[in-house]
């Protein structure tokens, strides 16, 4: 531990006199605005790409950094494994030391945690990826741009407005008064197919989703994630069950939360700057993702049905009786509820504004301290981790625009969906659809198809879409060798195709 502790003192060592230095030392905008490139005359996109590069070398490396997380959050099940690996191997010693000081009368050693091991579980940590490479990426920034540029960026053009409102939201969300309000309607949904296990994953991956146009897409996700983990995922359904259900709601959650123009970040990008209101929203996006929803539920409960059955025997288990029961004898009361709504309700119209949303959420920890007995644990881990996850992406993707924009500047309606989609599983579908609205001569059009493109592939990776991550941490508990990338792709594809297809063929 001392040694690792001098490493990390001596990669830390340059940043000791950052604050003093970066007052003095000079600072320039960056990343540079696509006008400054100057490439207008350019018509072709390796041409473009390569004028860029050369305009700024950074560009690349900033790409190639970012490239490497990705490739990091695939291989981060293979961390995990070998860290456990390293952990078994590491206690198997231990033991074999502590029989030997006993056969030979001393005193046994003392029990000691791998460093390795801990190590490879951190890099592990999906979470944690992309601020672990934002690490290398800033130092690389200061060392070769200037600290003031590096200091600059951090500070003006990259805005953490949306992974600090993801940190309060999934932490309000997760709170027992609104997880019981939102089972006791989904329950009353569910009664209607006699509260099965099926009527259950209906209910949730069909309303749950939808209520993420009005309560945001975090809040959905967190609520539905947490009851499907409740309803679903702990009757340890087949593996194959398990990663399709993950990508369909994923999907459903992408797309669920276009019926409105202020709730689904991608849609909150773009609905200011082209003049996007509710009724729009509800007329182009909305009805087709109502559609989509159903008709993917449908599709995969038809493919899955076998599985289903093999879990429904598990339903009627004394103790989820017992639960059930306990919970309608102890319901918190309406007050209570009351002011979680509230609470809710402020962060959600106050998320531009940091200062009134975390001030709202410090009343609300007041208030949850104050009213203890009717509340559960609050953990704040997962929410800080997946805000961490989002601001090391934000830091990431604000240096991506300089290949997105001309990528996406030269197509047509579905050439501009499929790279819209594509795209997406690779950075997070809002930063797409804010980098649609710097491309000039944009048609209502290819308006239409790059948002539509944005929120279909909004399931297909962990960071495709902001809520994913959280997603991911309330239900990883239940994948015992932790989320797979591929898995999750592949539960996602389907559902994807339905809802590209309803977005792009229903629309007027």
């Amino acid at each position: 531990m001392c040694r690792l502790a001098l490493i990390l003192s001596w990669l830390l060592l340059p940043a000791v006199g950052w604050a003093a230095d970066t007052a003095a030392a000079g600072s320039r905008e960056f990343p540079p605005t696509l006008e400054s490139y100057q490439d207008s005359h350019l018509t072709s996109l390796p041409e473009i790409l390569k004028h860029r590069i050369s305009a700024e070398p950074f560009n690349l490396l900033a790409t190639v950094l970012f490239a490497g997380a990705i490739l990091h959050t695939f291989l981060a099940a293979r961390f995990r494994h070998l860290a456990h690996h390293l952990e078994e191997k590491h206690k198997a010693q231990w033991w074999a030391a502590v029989q030997a000081a006993e056969k030979a009368g001393t005193p046994p050693p003392p029990e000691t945690a791998s460093v390795a091991s801990r190590l490879l579980h951190f890099l592990g940590e999906v979470e944690a990826v992309f601020g672990l490479w934002a690490v290398p990426l800033v130092i690389l920034m200061a060392t070769r741009l200037g600290q003031g540029t590096a200091v600059n960026y951090l500070e003006h053009r990259v805005h953490f407005i949306e992974p600090l409102f993801v940190v309060v939201i999934m932490a309000l969300s997760s709170t027992r008064p609104i997880l019981e309000l939102a089972e006791r309607f989904l329950r009353l949904v569910a009664s209607v197919g006699r509260g099965t296990p099926v009527a259950w994953w209906f209910s949730i991956m069909t309303v749950g989703p939808l209520l993420g146009s009005f309560i945001t897409e975090p809040g959905a996700m967190t609520i539905s994630a947490m009851l499907l983990g409740r309803q679903f995922y702990r009757l340890n359904p087949p593996r194959r069950l398990a990663y399709a259900s993950l990508g369909l709601l994923f999907v459903n959650i992408s797309i669920g939360g276009t019926l409105t123009h202020f709730a689904a970040p991608p849609v909150l990008m773009v609905a200011g700057k082209w003049g996007w209101g509710m009724a729009y929203m509800l007329e182009n996006f909305g009805l087709q993702a109502c559609a989509a929803v159903v008709a993917s539920n449908v599709a995969v409960y038809l493919a899955l049905r076998g599985d289903f059955k093999g879990i429904a025997d598990a339903w009627e288990t004394e103790m989820l009786k017992k639960e059930a029961a306990e919970t309608a004898a102890h319901r918190v009361p309406h007050w209570v509820t009351g002011v979680h709504l509230l609470a809710m309700a402020w962060t959600v119209l106050n998320a531009h504004h940091p200062v009134l949303m975390v001030g709202g959420f410090l009343f609300f920890l007041a208030f949850y301290t104050a009213t203890e007995d009717f509340q559960s644990r609050l953990d704040l881990r997962g929410p800080i981790l997946v805000g961490f996850f989002l601001a090391g992406l934000v830091i990431h993707g604000g240096l991506q625009q300089w290949w997105i924009a001309p990528t996406l500047g030269g197509l047509g309606k579905w050439s501009l969906f499929g790279m819209a989609t594509v795209l997406t599983a690779f950075n997070d579908n809002a930063a797409i659809t804010y980098l649609a609205t710097l491309v000039p001569g944009f048609t209502e059009t290819m308006k239409h198809a790059v948002v539509a493109g944005a929120v279909t592939g909004g399931g297909l990776t962990v960071i495709a879409n902001a809520p994913n991550p959280a997603g991911q941490s309330i239900l990883a508990k239940f994948f015992p060798e932790g989320v797979s990338p591929l898995g999750l792709l592949l539960g996602a594809l389907g559902p994807t195709f339905i809802a590209g297809a309803c977005l792009m063929l229903l629309a007027p």
